[in-house]
């Protein structure tokens, strides 16, 4: 198991806490809403998809990714989760990526979970910088990554293929020193 403390984000009701094997229904119940993943590239057959995903975030290997779900504090339910993929230890780089139940869109929780894991990896794991992807339809992540100080830096078209179709994504990017790429018009 990954000895990676979960940061403490400041929101009241929750925490963060390590993904776990026992999350993978809940997890997978609403990552399988259509509302959910339209705008994204999961395409999930199945819970199970879900089950050597958990395994690789809960490795001891630093360059393996790290997700954390996101729990009220009053039961082991989860409301999302959070984390690094596509880490490189070399470049002290990662990736974050997230998701939430709709029950709990809108109410603060992307942002201040976003922020906190972001500055965390800054501080605990020593990246230099984050990044994150996302499909250029998916307006409430954009909206997200820009009130979280996450800069614009270009779309990357035909960036990865999304239930079968080639789709363009938008890369933001934040530095460990606060900097960021805002170059809006490196996307016209």
């Amino acid at each position: 198991m990954r000895v990676d403390a979960a940061p403490l984000i400041p929101i009241a009701g929750f925490r963060l806490r390590p993904l776990e094997a026992s999350d993978i229904d809940a997890w997978y119940s609403y990552l399988s809403m259509p509302s959910v993943v339209k705008d994204t590239s999961w395409d999930l057959k199945s819970a199970m998809a879900l089950k050597p995903l958990v395994e690789w975030y809960n490795a001891e290997d630093p360059s393996s990714a790290i997700r954390f779900a996101i729990s009220p504090v009053s039961d082991q339910s989860i409301a999302g989760t959070i984390g690094f993929h596509t880490i490189s230890t070399a470049n002290r780089t990662a990736e974050i990526a997230y998701d939430i139940h709709p029950a709990y869109w809108r109410r603060g929780l992307g942002f201040a979970c976003c922020t906190t894991v972001a500055d965390w990896g800054f501080r605990e794991r020593g990246y230099v910088r984050v990044q994150a992807t996302t499909m250029e339809t998916n307006v409430p992540s954009i909206r997200l990554l820009e009130k979280c100080g996450f800069g614009l830096e270009g779309k990357l078209r035909s960036y990865r293929l999304v239930r079968g179709e080639p789709r363009d994504f938008f890369m933001f990017s934040k530095l460990g020193d606060g900097q960021h790429a805002a170059n809006p018009a490196a996307c016209a």
